[in-house]
């Protein structure tokens, strides 16, 4: 669909970028079940069919706008050591997810291959290059994003879950309190029981953080090369 040409300028200038320009702002508004193309043609003043001379499908539109959000991921200097440019592009795609939520529901799947989701795997891949076999690098990759997927994937479903009840996390744990320590004070969970009692709560950031870290040495420990 990058590839296709677009029709001709009409009375109510459209283009691609515009059209998904207003569809990101749907989603930011209101999320993914916001945008539709009827939706979209509407904040653009523009009928429903004038849009798929651009766009064929709603999923079209949802790679297209993934692939616009992929423009903020991708640094303008990319880090020397393999680490820290694995480590910036996850968190660099947390920071994206938290401003436009709806792309969490879209990480994970297949990848887009616009110009900006390209740049951003060339990036990726471009990080390991050298440092082992293409196979090694390509499971190395995979493990990393598997992690950060879910762990954006995780922390967006707290934010909705805090906006839908109201609780923010504190509140949610008051709340649950009770209950919890009924359970636990029947001795049937006592790792559960260690971790609510001596376990440290850290923050979303900084859980995040740690456990992108240990990713990152166990992707170490299986590369070869100086470098690792």
């Amino acid at each position: 669909m990058w590839d296709r040409p677009e029709p001709p300028t009409r009375p109510v200038p459209l283009d691609r970028e515009r059209i998904v320009a207003a569809a990101v702002a749907l989603a930011d508004e209101g999320g993914l079940e916001a945008v539709s193309l009827r939706k979209v043609a509407a904040r653009l003043d523009a009928g429903p069919m004038r849009l798929y001379g651009y766009i064929s499908t709603k999923e079209e539109l949802f790679d297209l706008m993934v692939d616009e959000v992929q423009a903020e991921i991708l640094p303008e200097e990319q880090p020397g050591d393999w680490r820290e440019a694995l480590r910036v592009l996850a968190h660099r795609t947390r920071q994206a997810a938290l401003r436009h939520e709806w792309l969490a529901d879209l990480l994970g799947g297949r990848p887009t291959l616009g110009p900006n989701g390209l740049a951003v795997t060339e990036a990726t891949l471009a990080a390991l290059d050298g440092l082992a076999d293409i196979d090694t690098v390509m499971r190395a990759v995979e493990t990393v994003s598997a992690y950060f997927t879910g762990a954006i994937r995780r922390e967006i479903a707290n934010l909705r879950a805090e906006r839908a009840t109201g609780l923010t996390k504190l509140d949610w744990q008051r709340a649950s309190g009770p209950h919890v320590t009924r359970m636990l004070a029947t001795g049937r969970f006592p790792a559960l029981a260690k971790a609510v009692y001596d376990g440290t709560d850290v923050d979303a950031e900084t859980s995040f953080a740690t456990g992108l870290d240990w990713v990152l040495d166990a992707v170490a420990a299986r590369l070869t090369g100086p470098a690792a």
